[in-house]
């Protein structure tokens, strides 16, 4: 005779909650602080990277490309159905990509030959059309980027030219997030904020952001040479004959876009083409973090402003952008042989 089970089942139920995302443009933001410790070791402070290549897009300009697109959706200027246009180094307009893709917008990049082909491919694979322009033509050249640009959105029904180095929701977007995250990621302990400045939407939103918070914290700006920043910011003047091109992206500008607040900046250092170069093979070579040409731009004028740092500074590098756009550039040997960057 068999022995009768009689199992008491007991139902527990655990209340859970599903994480997760409604779609890509919720995962923007909320970049970490990431300690760099061998390039830095000759500075006596802490130096903390923002680590903006964990967006979605891979770049900082995810921020500001969303916050431009639904600003101008709740103003009417970009109708359903509409098409995005705006002239970009890449990461804008990679930004702009996916908020399109997802809000379905057709979506036109201008861009210029200096880019590396990845930038170009990057966008077409996410369903952008791309018009490529020359660099060396004055910004008001018919066959400039930026007025190319213009002159699409000129022509296209339903059209909306984003216009980024003008639009105020670019710097919105970082006074709304990027700063408010760094301030609370180091406990209001930033004393020093260093970033590259292209359209200037970063360092004023960032920088409005913490001086209201400390107005003893000191904002610099990383520049090129070729480029009218630093000088303008020093003394005033617009002088073209600091104009010229060169290699560096993402940073440097022979405009002045409307997002550069230069009363919120304490001051520029400018740095070399090769510099940048080499430091963005350097940082993935010496610290693991395989970024953008800007990056390696806004390190080395970083160590260049070691007298501004003492041992009690917490200084902050925002780093714009992934490596991955740069393999056929500042990653190949070949192309660094050729410029003369390296032996």
């Amino acid at each position: 005779m068999g022995c009768r089970q009689n199992p008491i089942i007991q139902k527990i139920t655990f209340a859970t909650t599903m994480k997760y995302a409604n779609n890509i443009l919720e995962t923007i933001g909320d970049t970490p602080l990431v300690k760099l410790n061998k390039l830095t070791a000759e500075l006596p402070c802490l130096v903390l990277a923002k680590y903006e290549t964990f967006n979605p897009g891979n770049s900082v300009k995810d921020r500001m490309a969303l916050q431009m697109v639904e600003d101008a959706e709740a103003s009417g200027l970009l109708q359903p159905g509409g098409t995005i246009i705006e002239g970009t180094s890449g990461n804008t307009g990679m930004g702009l990509a996916l908020a399109a893709v997802v809000k379905g917008y057709r979506m036109i990049c201008v861009i210029s030959d200096k880019q590396s082909k990845e930038k170009m491919d990057i966008l077409k694979a996410v369903g952008s059309e791309v018009h490529v322009c020359p660099t060396d033509v004055a910004p008001d050249d018919p066959r400039s980027y930026y007025s190319t640009a213009r002159r699409l959105s000129e022509e296209i029904p339903n059209s909306w030219y984003v216009n980024q180095y003008d639009n105020p929701s670019n710097t919105k977007a970082h006074y709304l997030t990027t700063g408010p995250e760094i301030w609370e990621q180091t406990e209001g302990k930033i004393t020093h904020f260093v970033v590259g400045v292209g359209t200037g939407g970063t360092i004023s939103g960032v920088g409005t952001y913490l001086k209201e918070q400390n107005p003893d914290i000191k904002v610099w700006g990383i520049d090129t040479y070729g480029s009218v920043f630093k000088k303008y910011h020093e003394t005033g003047i617009f002088d073209e004959n600091e104009i010229y091109p060169y290699v560096t992206e993402g940073i440097g500008e022979d405009i002045l876009p409307k997002n550069v607040n230069f009363d919120v900046i304490d001051g520029f250092t400018k740095v070399t083409d090769k510099d940048a170069a080499v430091y963005t093979q350097r940082l993935a070579k010496e610290e693991g973090m395989f970024l953008g040409n800007s990056a390696g731009a806004a390190i080395k004028g970083l160590l260049q402003l070691k007298e501004q740092f003492t041992k009690d500074d917490v200084v902050v590098v925002l780093f714009h952008d992934h490596g991955s756009r740069y393999v056929g550039k500042m990653f190949n040997d070949d192309w660094m042989r050729e410029k003369g960057y390296i032996d």
